[in-house]
């Protein structure tokens, strides 16, 4: 019996926290952290360690990830207020044509959607997008598939996003490897969730294609005059600044040193360290967006930093949530449940790479977000890695694709892509948690071949 308390423990954690959140609509981040207090009971982890716990996983998890996910939430709304990502998608569109329209959304997206979080690249793309639908007479949805799947791919693959960045710190994984398969993996998973789940989704779901889309919740939507914004290669180049900075880092790495920084490096090595990290890429990143989106746009110091006050404003509670998800992962850790988990599997021929993907689909569906699924996920897995040999990138991209799956009525983005394209929940649930599924299904079997080449 002792060996199945912690699943016990762990599984009835999980529904009271789905009680709390769905039935009595209690505040996420406050029912993540009565849940990890009475699962740390649960677990008969001493009262007097359990305050330390939860304060070392919101401390843990928050260290790095503020600096990341604040600077790059001003990042974006710089981007987005001088009209920066109104200039990408709309440059793209122009230049691929109206027969390659999927394409360059793709694209516009999948750049736009590395330098904002996925809630904040779907309010500002949609407007742009529902424009050349109507203009080009092709159904909203055509276009919107492809648009969604690139912002959800880069918000579960790719790092500066909080996810991939928290996972990667927890599992202590290079962030430039991650990056670096990260977008290996995003390309065909990107086609094959977009343009090509489009075409099936059009036979088996046809009604769902003849909605006209509802811009009403969207709130004010800014509009920009084209030739008032920055050019596309400012904007383009402001946007993946943070992703130069670490690729640099990954490639002069695995040219020079082995993949790794060396235990004596030399000042080269530690000033391509320092500049990759994504602390200080996001760090010099948002300086340079200040000034490119910012003075050199003639804008004062004042109106630069209402938007990155707004920024922050929008993100705090996201942030106070990704810290209960790390109490909840710490109290799991600390209370043995990650021992529980390695313990199981330890004799079996199971996939690390695989229960890593495993544990996020089901806290995915359990839990309805996206990061804090990954976080908790992360959280069991750890003590798998040690023993495993698997690399840990490709672990943080298994789990992160996994927190992607069969995305239903407890997540946020469910209804907002269904208001936003003025869906049914049943036609909801046949495009965007299919669409979301065949995303996470393509990860875990794209790591799986990366795990069989580079092992």
């Amino acid at each position: 019996m002792s060996a199945a308390l912690p699943f016990i423990v762990l599984f009835l954690g999980i529904a009271l926290l789905l009680v709390l959140i769905i039935r009595f609509k209690i505040n996420t981040f406050l029912a993540l952290v009565i849940t990890a207090v009475l699962v740390a009971l649960g677990l008969g982890m001493p009262m007097d360690k359990i305050a330390t716990s939860i304060q070392t996983g919101i401390g843990s998890q928050l260290g790095e990830l503020s600096i990341v996910f604040g600077f790059g939430a001003m990042l974006g709304r710089l981007v987005a207020d001088a009209g920066g990502a109104y200039r990408i998608a709309t440059t793209l569109i122009k230049r691929f044509g109206k027969k390659r329209l999927q394409l360059a959304v793709v694209l516009a997206s999948f750049i736009i959607g590395i330098a904002l979080f996925f809630e904040v690249g779907l309010v500002l793309l949609i407007p742009i997008v529902f424009a050349i639908a109507v203009e080009a007479e092709v159904p909203i949805l055509y276009l919107g598939i492809s648009m969604a799947t690139a912002l959800s791919v880069t918000h579960g693959f790719l790092p500066p996003h909080p996810a991939p960045v928290a996972i990667s710190a927890a599992l202590h994984a290079n962030v430039g490897r991650v990056l670096l398969f990260g977008i290996i993996l995003a390309i065909p998973t990107v086609y094959i969730a977009g343009p090509l789940f489009t075409k099936l989704a059009q036979r088996y779901a046809p009604s769902a294609f003849e909605q006209k889309g509802n811009l009403s919740s969207l709130g004010e939507i800014k509009e920009f005059k084209l030739e008032e914004t920055p050019s596309f290669g400012l904007a383009v180049l402001t946007s993946l600044f943070p992703v130069i900075f670490m690729a640099i880092t990954t490639l002069y790495q695995l040219i020079f040193t082995g993949g790794e920084l060396p235990k004596n490096p030399n000042a080269m090595d530690q000033f391509i360290a320092f500049i990759g990290s994504p602390s200080i890429a996001m760090i010099l990143s948002l300086c340079f967006a200040m000034w490119s989106m910012g003075w050199h746009r003639n804008r004062a110091t004042k109106d630069i930093m209402t938007s990155m006050e707004n920024a922050v404003k929008s993100i705090a509670m996201l942030l106070l949530v990704i810290g209960g998800g790390g109490a909840f992962k710490q109290v799991l850790i600390d209370g043995g449940v990650g021992k529980a988990v390695a313990t199981m599997f330890l004799h079996t021929n199971f996939s690390p790479l695989l229960l890593g993907w495993l544990v996020a689909v089901i806290l995915r569906i359990a839990l309805g977000s996206a990061t804090v699924a990954a976080l908790t996920a992360a959280g069991i897995v750890a003590p798998l890695m040690a023993q495993s040999g698997v690399d840990p990138a490709l672990m943080v991209i298994a789990i992160g694709s996994g927190s992607l799956a069969a995305s239903h009525v407890n997540d946020a983005g469910f209804w907002m892509f269904r208001e936003y394209f003025d869906l049914t929940v049943k036609q909801t649930l046949s495009i965007w948690t299919v669409l979301e599924s065949i995303i996470a299904v393509c990860g875990i079997i794209g790591v799986m071949i990366l795990n069989v080449i580079f092992h």
